[in-house]
């Protein structure tokens, strides 16, 4: 192992020199340093190392505050790693063995004062741009947060470039009064230029297509600098606002810089970083938790179930009918399908589906409602929450009435184009029947009512009760199941009564929105938007901080979290029995399943999450096998009921298992009487679904035997009488068809076609 000296003199250096001679910091992916290895070792892309070695760096960012200006540099053109490209002040990497140190602990970055890497910054951006350390003092170094990610330097080495960056980068951030306090002399081996740009120069130059930016300057640009800490900058090195010391921000590169000499492919994401398609909020949050895929083919049966949903009975668009071409502009219809597969690929295709006399009312109001928690979101854009209240409240006066109405500069991606096109989405709305505008202009009114009331408050450290958490989730999931059953019984597929049923609809809304906020604990705590009511996790949280939990290497922090999850997670689920009833006054068979897929996912991911460390560490999801079985389970009340009896029993047998390893859960007994009552519920469908997938094996293995017998058919040795097994393919293909028409078809709902003409 190479060694650093303390007297680290990067002049009297070559950058191969600084490549073997420096040894950088080896993470694990908890920012945890491990060991150490050779600047030129951790960079190299290959079979053996994918991804380089993951390790420590710095990236500052320094401000003339009389002018507003950043500080960049281009690389030299004879650095090793991604030469010629733009980037911020600074960025190098903290190194072992230095006086003063530059390896921070934990707790160093638990407090905000990572000395180490401010120690790291302070040398190089000597060492790089000539800034002497007396004109950097190092308290006025701001920490502003870590990101992990990875970049091949495809762009300078082709598609099998041997280099590349892993790192955990700690971004700091640097004002002086005026530039011309500093003496700036670049090194020619390190820098080609440096120039100083304001936030709409950068934006411009990032916009030529002739110029080069590092991926990870990239990253915090779309990210956090340009959108956020840049236009906020007073505040940003004032006060901790944009701070965060929990979370490491996880990252796959753009597109162009996958691959690299071990062929590395994406890391933490379905989609690269690059990808404009990314939905708001969804951008390198924070690490998905996955099985591998050969875990995933294990599940056999979810296997088949994604084969047959995919090719043999997948859910097929509606968009196509007469009805709808007849309606509405094919281009405005063109883009609000197009926009909402964009936002949610998995809604859109559960709304596709739905009879073409409502599918489009549906989409729109789908549509309504995401723009208008685009701009509940957008913590930016805004200059303060006053103009943002403003907007929300007038968004039923300007957005569904002035048919030429658009916003831009809110949002992010796919959610910013929806806001910048919504014009588009006006004209389809303008078309809809006057019941169903009335029924999303109201919701949307009562909608942003709701969320303006909670745009003022603090929710840094989640609700403050029940009663608030129970008030927000009614705002953005209840009222849309209330809408949702207004509109279901204003197409006259489901009976009149249905738009009555306000408290039903109102907990089928709750179950989804808790499930997602139990699910997405990390994510709204680092967006500082967090939902947890704090009647309940202070009971467990001993530090009185809602990121307590985030530390599951502390056994006493994990029991904790779990027991707060897991009553977290038997909330939410005491509102299963009212989901069920609100299903079984459902008439038609495309609406029915339109409630039930989402119901089934929600029941799944509470099984998922209870007692489920990954909860605290980042997304948890189920498994799209697991998504695929669910969804073909849909056709019925009984195969839902079914699904529920056999998730609920699946809860029950975790705490029952942890009780009896002495694991003290004071929910325990709560979820045992929840789980049960849910069983109780659906143990009549249950058990009848049991035996339609007992008989249908039954069928399924005397056809094989059928089959297999007609193919030895002259084979004496059988001692067989001729026609016995063969035989046996008719009677198990008759018990196949009498077990579909017994218990699938007498299913209590109506095809939408056959209502319509009614």
């Amino acid at each position: 192992m190479t060694t650093t000296s303390k007297l680290w003199d990067g002049n009297a250096m070559s950058q191969e020199d600084m490549m073997i001679k420096d040894t950088v910091l080896v993470l694990d992916d908890n920012d945890n340093v491990i060991g150490s290895a050779s600047k030129r070792s951790s960079h190299e892309f290959t079979t053996d190392q994918p991804r380089a070695i993951l390790h420590r760096a710095f990236s500052v960012f320094l401000f003339d505050e009389s002018t507003g200006e950043l500080l960049l540099q281009q690389r030299a053109s004879t650095k090793i790693t991604f030469p010629n490209v733009w980037t911020n002040t600074c960025c190098s990497h903290p190194l072992h063995g230095m006086e003063p140190s530059e390896v921070d602990s934990p707790e160093d970055v638990a407090n905000g004062s990572v000395l180490g890497a401010k120690n790291a910054a302070i040398r190089k951006l000597d060492h790089e741009l000539g800034i002497p350390a007396k004109q950097l003092p190092i308290e006025k170094f701001k920490f502003l947060t870590r990101l992990h990610y990875w970049a091949a330097d495809t762009v300078t080495h082709g598609n099998d470039s041997p280099w590349g960056e892993h790192e955990i980068d700690y971004v700091l951030f640097f004002c002086v009064k005026s530039k011309d306090e500093l003496t700036i002399k670049p090194h020619p081996d390190e820098v080609d230029a440096c120039k100083w740009v304001t936030r709409q120069q950068l934006i411009d130059m990032m916009d030529d297509p002739e110029l080069l930016f590092s991926p990870w300057f990239r990253l915090i640009c779309k990210k956090w600098l340009l959108d956020l800490w840049w236009k906020d900058l007073d505040t940003t090195m004032t006060t901790d606002k944009y701070c965060d010391f929990v979370q490491i921000h996880c990252f796959d590169p753009p597109k162009e810089h996958l691959g690299g000499g071990g062929n590395a492919g994406l890391l933490f994401e379905d989609e690269a970083a690059g990808d404009k398609s990314k939905k708001q909020g969804a951008y390198g949050k924070i690490k998905t938790h996955k099985e591998s895929l050969f875990k995933q083919l294990l599940h056999i049966d979810e296997v088949f179930a994604a084969l047959y949903f995919l090719y043999v009975k997948p859910l097929k668009s509606n968009l196509e009918t007469p009805y709808i071409r007849d309606t509405f502009d094919a281009n405005d219809l063109a883009f609000c399908d197009d926009i909402l597969v964009k936002v949610s690929r998995s809604f859109a295709a559960v709304i596709q589906q739905l009879p073409s006399t409502m599918l489009v009312d549906i989409l729109v109001f789908y549509l309504v409602l995401r723009a208008l928690d685009t701009i509940e979101d957008d913590t930016s854009s805004f200059p303060s929450q006053e103009v943002k209240i403003k907007y929300l409240l007038n968004f039923h006066k300007t957005a569904l009435a002035d048919p030429t109405w658009t916003m831009d500069g809110v949002g992010e991606a796919d959610e910013k184009r929806l806001l910048q096109n919504f014009d588009k989405c006006h004209r389809v709305y303008a078309k809809l029947n006057e019941k169903s505008r009335r029924v999303i202009s109201d919701i949307a009114q009562r909608m942003a009512t709701g969320m303006a009331e909670f745009v003022g408050k603090d929710l840094g450290q989640g609700t403050t009760d029940i009663d608030q958490y129970n008030r927000y989730c009614h705002f953005v999931a209840g009222l849309v199941g209330e809408g949702l059953s207004r509109l279901f019984a204003a197409s006259g597929l489901e009976k009149p009564s249905l738009a009555s049923e306000l408290f039903l609809s109102d907990q089928m809304g709750l179950f989804l929105q808790k499930t997602n906020i139990i699910r997405d604990y990390l994510e709204d705590y680092v967006d500082h938007r967090a939902f947890w009511p704090q009647t309940i996790w202070m009971k467990y949280a001993k530090s009185g901080e809602l990121g307590y939990f985030t530390n599951q290497q502390d056994p006493e922090v994990r029991e904790c979290s779990l027991a707060c999850l897991n009553e977290l997670v038997t909330d939410a689920l005491e509102l299963a029995p009212d989901c069920l009833n609100y299903m079984s006054k459902l008439q038609c068979t495309e609406i029915f399943r339109f409630c039930a897929i989402p119901q089934v996912m929600a029941i799944s991911t509470l099984d998922y999450c209870y007692a489920n460390s990954n909860v605290f560490t980042g997304v948890v999801k189920i498994r799209k096998g697991t998504s695929c079985k669910l969804i073909l389970r849909t056709n019925n009340l009984d195969e839902v009921h079914d699904t529920f009896y056999q998730f609920a029993q699946s809860i029950l047998n975790k705490a029952n298992v942890n009780r009896a390893l002495g694991v003290n859960d004071p929910s325990y007994a709560r979820t045992v009487k929840i789980c049960k009552t849910v069983m109780e519920t659906t143990a009549q469908a249950h058990n009848k679904q049991k035996t339609i997938r007992r008989m249908k094996m039954l069928a399924t293995v005397g056809v094989l035997v059928g089959c297999t017998a007609t193919f030895f058919k002259d084979d004496t040795s059988l001692k067989i009488p001729s026609g016995v097994l063969p035989s046996l393919i008719p009677i198990a293909l008759g018990v196949h068809a009498y077990v579909q028409y017994k218990y699938t078809q007498l299913s209590g709902l109506t095809d939408a076609k056959v209502l319509e003409q009614k």
